[in-house]
């Protein structure tokens, strides 16, 4: 018989969980695991990648609850873990790009034939929507960031602000930044 924990606030889920409740963080990922993805999504441009970063992002957030802070909002604190999630995948893919490069004319000619998406996604590619995630995914980390975190989830200048340890200022011309230079990508394409 499960109880139902939806009235509690989130510190209350947390400290439940850390106490060995495991329905408080199963609700704890309910509540918050759309807005989680939304903001993965966006930074990566890749739902399937986004989907394993949100699973990571959750896993992480339970190994490390004991460090969260009751008295900021937990959605800030999932989403840094989040961004942290985002920023390391990107790095690996550098990565894996810069040793593609080092491999033999002949492996790499073998992984592009093998990688070769079907038809289908080659042609969902240039729906309008899939253009726009790419842009996004293009765009550097801090004014990606911004964006994401002020257009598609729609959060305040100040929070955006706190959640990235920036000033408003600093998130208001980052958004205008990513804004120019999203419209200029998406022309190109």
């Amino acid at each position: 018989m499960s109880l139902d924990l939806s009235g509690l606030s989130d510190g209350e889920l947390a400290a439940l969980s850390l106490a060995g409740r495991q329905q408080a963080f199963a609700d704890i990922m309910c509540r918050h695991r759309e807005a989680i993805f939304r903001i993965i999504a966006g930074n990566i441009g890749d739902a399937d990648e986004a989907l394993d970063l949100l699973q990571e992002t959750f896993l992480s957030a339970h190994a490390a609850l004991g460090r969260y802070d009751p008295a900021r909002p937990l959605r800030a604190w999932l989403t840094t873990i989040a961004l942290n999630k985002c920023r390391d995948w990107a790095r690996r893919r550098a990565v894996r790009r810069l040793i593609a490069f080092a491999l033999p004319i002949d492996a790499v000619a073998e992984r592009v034939a093998q990688d070769r998406p079907s038809h289908d996604v080659e042609t969902a590619d240039r729906d309008e929507l899939v253009r726009a995630s790419h842009a996004i995914a293009a765009l550097p980390a801090g004014l990606r960031e911004v964006l994401v975190l002020r257009t598609i989830e729609g959060l305040s200048q100040a929070e955006t602000a706190q959640m990235l340890g920036v000033t408003e200022k600093a998130v208001e011309t980052r958004l205008r930044r990513a804004r120019f230079k999203l419209s200029e990508r998406i022309a190109r394409a």
